[in-house]
Parts: C-alpha cells; sequence; structure tokens
C-alpha cells in the first residue's frame, strides 16, 4: 500500500554501482526526477529524451537514436546506461535496435523495465540491470547470479518484515534520541557488554557507522563495544567494496567480526545472530537495516536504528525493545565518498561533552 522505488529507480542506482558515466532515461523529463538529480551528485550525467503525449502514439525511437549521439559528442563516455520508463516499455520501444542505430562506440547498457515490472518490485529493476551489464560484458554471470540471490532476499525481508507487508503502517519517528543515547552510554560506563551491529545497504553504511567512530576509549577506557559490521571488503562491485575499505578505516577501531559484505545485508543479519549468541551482550545496537536481524534470537536488551519511518512499527512487533530513526539517510549519503554524521551519534557526542 506504500509508496516504494520503482523497478527504473532501481536500475538507475546498479547503474550507479557499476559507475557507467551516462545515464540515458527513454521518458517524459520527469520520470524519476528526484533519482536522477540525486544521481548527478554521484558524478553520473542522466539524460532523458523527454518523451511527449505524441511519442505516447507514433514512438521515440528517433528521440533515443538523437539523444544517443549527442551524449556521445558531449560527453564521450565510455559506458552509457540506457533505462526504460513506463512510458518507452508499454507502446514497446526497441532500445536495443535504436542503440545499434545510433552507430557510437561507448559500450551500452540497456536495461527494459518500468514501474510495474514484476508487480512493481524495485529489485526487479536492479536485477535487470544487472542482466543487461553481464550482456555488455561488464560483469560475470556469477556476479549476477549472487548479487541477484540478495535482492531477492531483500524484497522477501521487506514482505514479510517490513514496510511491504502488505496493511498501511503509520508514520512513528521512534523513541527519544536523547533516552536511549543515555542508555547507550550508561551500560557501557557501567562496565556492561555492549555490541554495535552494522547491518547497512551500500553507501547508507556512512551514516549508519557514524556511531562507530565514537572513540570509546577515551569515556571506558576499561569496557569497549564490540564492532560487529557487513564491512568485507572483497565482496561486491568495486564501487561497494570502496565503501567498505573508507567504513572500515574510518571507525575508531577495526570490526571485531565481519559479517559480509554491504550488498549483502538481507543475510548478513544471521552471521550477527550467531556472534551475538556466542558473546551475549546485555545491549546490543543494530543499524541500517535491523529487521534482518530475527530479534529474539538476540540476548539482552536491543536497540534498533532504521532510516524509515514505517519500519518502527514492524520493528516493535519483532521484538525491538527501542527504536531509533535517521530520517533522510538515502539522500544524506548519495554521493558521499566518507562518513555522514548522524543524529543519533551526535546526541551521544553532545551527552559525552
Amino acid at each position: 500500500m506504500h509508496p516504494r522505488p520503482s523497478p527504473i529507480a532501481a536500475a538507475l542506482y546498479t547503474l550507479r554501482d557499476l559507475e557507467v558515466d551516462v545515464i540515458i532515461m527513454h521518458g517524459p523529463a520527469g520520470c524519476c526526477f528526484r533519482t536522477g538529480r540525486l544521481l548527478e551528485d554521484e558524478g553520473i550525467r542522466v539524460i532523458t529524451t523527454a518523451m511527449n503525449e505524441n511519442d505516447f502514439i507514433f514512438g521515440a525511437g528517433e528521440k533515443l537514436v538523437e539523444t544517443i549521439r549527442e551524449v556521445e559528442e558531449t560527453f564521450h563516455p565510455e559506458t552509457i546506461g540506457i533505462v526504460g520508463t513506463c512510458a518507452s516499455m508499454i507502446i514497446g520501444e526497441n532500445m536495443k535496435n535504436n542503440a545499434q542505430e545510433a552507430g557510437i562506440n561507448a559500450n551500452i547498457i540497456i536495461v527494459e523495465t518500468h514501474g510495474g515490472y514484476e508487480a512493481g518490485d524495485n529489485t526487479a529493476g536492479a536485477i535487470q540491470a544487472l542482466k543487461a551489464a553481464n550482456t555488455a560484458g561488464i560483469i560475470s554471470q556469477e556476479e549476477v547470479d549472487r548479487q541477484s540471490e540478495m535482492l531477492q532476499k531483500a524484497t522477501e525481508l521487506e514482505k514479510t518484515r517490513g514496510m511491504a507487508k502488505g496493511t498501511y503502517i503509520q508514520p512513528d519517528y521512534g523513541d527519544n534520541k536523547v533516552t536511549i543515547a543515555k542508555k547507550v552510554i550508561n551500560t557501557i560506563k557501567e562496565g556492561k557488554k555492549v555490541a554495535i551491529v552494522l547491518n547497512a545497504k551500500k553507501e547508507t553504511s556512512y551514516l549508519f557507522a557514524d556511531i562507530m567512530t565514537i572513540n570509546w576509549t577515551k569515556h571506558s577506557p576499561e569496557n569497549q563495544p564490540i564492532i560487529i559490521a557487513n564491512t568485507d571488503e572483497n565482496i561486491g562491485l568495486p564501487y561497494i567494496k570502496h565503501h567498505a575499505q573508507t567504513v572500515n578505516n574510518t571507525i575508531y577501531k577495526k570490526p571485531d567480526h565481519i559479517t559480509g559484505g554491504l550488498d549483502e545485508y538481507p543475510v548478513t543479519g544471521i552471521k550477527a545472530e550467531e556472534i551475538l549468541n556466542n558473546i551475549k551482550p546485555d545491549l546490543t545496537i543494530i543499524l541500517g537495516v535491523p529487521h534482518a536481524v530475527e530479534v529474539t534470537n538476540v540476548p539482552g536488551e536491543t536497540i534498533a536504528v532504521t532510516d524509515g519511518p514505517r519500519l518502527v512499527e514492524p520493528l516493535r512487533q519483532m521484538g525491538f525493545d527501542n527504536v531509533v530513526t535517521e530520517l533522510d539517510a538515502h539522500s544524506k549519503t548519495l554521493g558521499a565518498k566518507s562518513i555522514v554524521e548522524s543524529e543519533f551519534a551526535q546526541t551521544i557526542r553532545g551527552l559525552l561533552e
């Protein structure tokens, strides 16, 4: 029932991860406007064929050919991504033929997707982009299979535990950050065992990992939080590996445990559960995608830190004792190359001063 990112937006973000130089959206100028503008902050040129009502009837293949050639002349890209939209895909535009007709030298990834593709699951657009990248010779079939499995599990996670469960969920902005921050500080200073679990999605890790940059050696020399993170630097596309490296090099100490890669967040929660059961913390903070962790399997008190007001109630229903929200994590981290300030971490810092 809730508005969700569309397959088109997911395809755009996946092309970003594949580090294309230019993306051409074959559709109206306003389609996925916000996503396109945000991707400009990543250094990617986002262009549209600006289809209009006349094109919806008679087609816009020539417009796409002209746009491809103009992109070649203006930007001289090595790789171009072409993404379908509802308008172009419903009328059956043949983007592959148009790309061949354009006759340029750049490598072109053609993603045939639209807003209602495969029931509108956003991950379907990402999978289409991965398959198209494989066809273009950019990534291996093995990587397509691995990422496709993760994306399918992500969809399952949202439909069973997240805000895509089907019923209407009232937005909720979670518990008071000062109250929860005091709880974290007091628990650590009392000498109790605290675990901080990063289970974040790709670049959002830059915001959720901010709490892990707090240097607890100055505030509680005898008792340090245990750091668990899905920041394996050897998993994923180079773009994603770089995020993991940056997080690992910025937090106040190296993670005590690594659960997997930043694109494996749907399943790394399972590994985190195993680790938490072995170390048995008194308090656990789970950041990013906390609903990927079955909280009933986690000992001690728990705090979920999420970016979704509509995830607060599902997280409470799962059994989390406390829920904190970090608003606009995606928009704050798009284009980021280093740690981004989080409200929760800043609240803790303010109380520590």
